[in-house]
C-alpha cells in the first residue's frame, strides 16, 4: 500500500538561491545532482519548506505542483568553486511566502522542532545541514504556524496541521 499522505520536506539553500527562487516567483525549485534518489520520494501536493544559510532562518513554503523532471539550464548560482545546476526539479506555487525583514529565525523553534531534538541543543544548526530531508507532522504544523504570523497570513483552515501542534 502506497501512503499518499504529502510530506513536509526541509529544504536547505543559500540566501542568493532561494533570491533565484524568489526571482522564478517561486514557481520551480531544484535539488542537487547528488540527492536524485530523495528528489524520486517527492510528490505532487508535497510540501517544501526553505530554510535559508547564513541567516539560519526559514522564508516560505511552497507546494510541488508537477512530477519531477531533468533539466540542466543553469537558475540558481550555487556555491563558488562548488556550483550544482540542481537538475532534478519540480515545477511549484508559493503556500507561504514570509517578507525578508520577517523571516522566521530557526533557533527560535529549536526547542519545538521534533527534527532538531535529535542533536544536542548547542549543536542544533546540525539539523539543517546537508540539502533536503523529511520532517513530521508536528514539525509541519509548527512551521507553518510560524511563516503564516511571519507573512501576517490567516491561521490554516487545514485540520490536520493543528492536530500535531504543541503548545
Amino acid at each position: 500500500m502506497v501512503d499518499e499522505t504529502p510530506k513536509t520536506w526541509v529544504l536547505t539553500c543559500s540566501p542568493e538561491n532561494y533570491a533565484a527562487t524568489r526571482a522564478h516567483a517561486h514557481g520551480v525549485i531544484g535539488v542537487k545532482e547528488r540527492n536524485r534518489n530523495r528528489a524520486l520520494r517527492i510528490a505532487v501536493g508535497d510540501r517544501i519548506v526553505l530554510y535559508l544559510t547564513r541567516v539560519s532562518s526559514f522564508a516560505a513554503s511552497i507546494v510541488v505542483t508537477g512530477e519531477l523532471f531533468e533539466q540542466r539550464t543553469v537558475l540558481w548560482p550555487g556555491r563558488t568553486g562548488r556550483a550544482d545546476i540542481y537538475p532534478w526539479r519540480f515545477a511549484t506555487r508559493p503556500e507561504i511566502v514570509v517578507p525578508e525583514q520577517e523571516w522566521v529565525p530557526a533557533e527560535t523553534l529549536a526547542d519545538t522542532l521534533d527534527h532538531v531534538a535529535k542533536w544536542p541543543r548547542e549543536h542544533w544548526t546540525l539539523a539543517f545541514q546537508g540539502q533536503l530531508r523529511t520532517v513530521s507532522e508536528h514539525d509541519t504544523g509548527v512551521l507553518l504556524a510560524r511563516l503564516r504570523a511571519a507573512a501576517g497570513a490567516p491561521a490554516a483552515a487545514d485540520a490536520r496541521l493543528g492536530a500535531g501542534m504543541r503548545a
